[in-house]
């Protein structure tokens, strides 16, 4: 898929088959559809720039997924947002014909499963993001993050254990909160 010779072209190849996965993911990291967008922009400006420098025994997919990585935690580092995935992916769905209580009830849901990725350390949140709302595999995980793949398992485990906590410490706050 990489020539060298022909640059333009497969800068381009590239693009158009990463562009929505790459975004998708980096909108669930970074919860603003202007972030995310300037960071995918960031992320194909440097697989252009070390395009030169990829290895063809590797994955290209989890490599330039290995760059957006590289882009949300350099953009997580600079501007530390205190509310990460506050109007983010899910926010964007829409209901299908759904009772106005369900949507509500979906709502907020969705609203405090945001919240408590957000509040997920970022390595936690990374993980959370490709393995269950991007659905990589174990082993493209591994690429993406440079590391074992029991590491993903273990990270994973341990980012959903802490999530579910989250999500329970929530959802009394907010039952306190009504009574």
């Amino acid at each position: 898929m990489v020539d060298l010779d022909n640059l333009e072209n497969s800068i381009i190849r590239i693009y158009n088959s990463y562009y929505k996965d790459v975004y998708r993911f980096l909108i669930c990291f970074s919860g603003n559809q202007n972030d995310a967008e300037d960071m995918t922009q960031e992320v194909f400006i440097r697989v252009l720039n070390n395009l030169s420098n990829y290895n063809s025994s590797q994955n290209l997919k989890t490599w330039v997924f290995s760059i957006a990585k590289h882009v949300a935690i350099d953009h997580y580092r600079k501007n530390r947002l205190v509310s990460i995935l506050k109007k983010g992916f899910f926010n964007q769905m829409k209901a299908i014909e759904l009772d106005p209580n369900e949507v509500i009830e979906q709502n907020e849901i969705k609203n405090l499963v945001h919240e408590a990725i957000a509040k997920l350390k970022p390595h936690y949140r990374i993980i959370v993001i490709l393995r269950g709302i991007n659905e990589f595999s174990i082993k493209e995980t591994s690429r993406i993050l440079q590391c074992s793949e029991s590491k993903v398992k273990v990270t994973y485990h341990r980012a959903l254990k802490e999530l579910k906590r989250k999500i329970n410490i929530d959802a009394e706050g907010v039952i306190s909160n009504a009574n």
